[in-house]
């Protein structure tokens, strides 16, 4: 397997077909034909395409790949910078990147990425309009707010900013179907995540459209571990022995509604409040507990939709 690195831009994109410095680099647009013709340029059976998560500019280039039967490899952008600092590298143009991703193809061998369906990428586009538009109208009324203790709050202003809030608030009201769509398509994840006490649908709604129907883990440390709610540790010798926060990576949203499900699964969901419980008994910080309530919700939601069984409170399996 040849691996073919790629850097994209928001206008093009640049492709190394090999990390040997001296073999030539080849541009194409960031469009439609310009990934045609790219595709005319590989094999889908010799070639497998790296290339950094850059968000929606890599979002085509993904998707008219697997659509060809390309293999690719999707990686964190954190991993491929890690790696430039362990191959000493000192000069950064869009050329030399597609060759060091090239080169990470080779000796890492990252695993094939899985393209979401498309009903998860219109929910997921659907969750981010509706995320924006709700922190556009808290934005907005924070500003109403601030003027209005003023000592003369122009009423072209107070118009202006009353309106803009009504338009926003229409417009959320039609874009809250998130939990219904995800209700119809995914009808049976969506009853088997809601049985767990402390889920509600918004929320399993949200923990589908992240996960691509828990499609993209193999166990439930790695969606912990995406979802940013592992925790961390370093330790060295005799100077460094720290016991970090966690590690805060993926969605801070999602992270954030399963902390505030934390609070909830506690008068209700008897696993969490045994874990709360025994932690709290052991000296553990409030907070501190709370994630790890958050934590063992996102588990229980792992394994119910993997099992395909609902979630039983206070289930105790018997030991063979």
């Amino acid at each position: 397997m040849t691996y073919v690195g790629i850097d994209v831009s928001k206008v093009t994109f640049v492709v190394a077909y090999s990390s040997v410095k001296t073999n030539k680099t080849r541009t194409f647009k960031n469009t439609v034909n310009g990934v045609h013709e790219f595709v005319q340029t590989i094999s889908a059976s010799e070639h497998n395409c790296v290339l950094e998560a850059t968000g929606n500019y890599s979002a085509l280039l993904v998707y008219l790949l697997s659509e060809a039967g390309i293999t690719i490899s999707l990686e964190n952008p954190l991993k491929i910078k890690n790696f430039a600092r362990v191959m000493l590298t000192v000069t950064k143009t869009d050329e030399i990147d597609a060759r060091l991703i090239a080169l990470y193809g080779e000796k890492m061998q990252p695993a094939p990425y899985k393209l979401r369906s498309d009903a998860i990428l219109v929910l997921k586009q659907k969750r981010t309009v509706l995320r924006q538009l709700k922190k556009q109208l808290v934005a907005t009324r924070n500003l109403k707010g601030s003027m209005e203790v003023l000592p003369f709050f122009d009423p072209k202003c107070k118009k202006t900013i009353e309106k803009t809030i009504t338009f926003l608030e229409k417009q959320i009201k039609e874009m809250e179907e998130l939990a219904s769509l995800a209700q119809g398509e995914y009808k049976k994840q969506m009853d088997l995540l809601t049985s767990i006490k402390g889920i509600g649908v918004t929320l399993a709604a949200a923990l589908i459209v992240a996960t691509g129907r828990f499609s993209y883990f193999d166990n439930a440390k790695q969606l912990t571990r995406y979802l940013g709610l592992s925790p961390t540790y370093q330790q060295s010798g005799t100077s460094v022995n720290v016991k970090g926060h966690i590690n805060r990576n993926g969605d801070s949203s999602l992270r954030s509604q399963l902390y505030v499900a934390a609070f909830s699964s506690l008068r209700c969901n008897t696993e969490c409040k045994a874990c709360f419980d025994r932690l709290r008994s052991n000296g553990k910080p409030g907070k501190v507990v709370v994630i790890a309530v958050a934590n063992k919700l996102v588990r229980q939601a792992f394994a119910v939709v993997t099992q395909g069984k609902p979630y039983v409170d206070g289930f105790k399996s018997e030991k063979p």
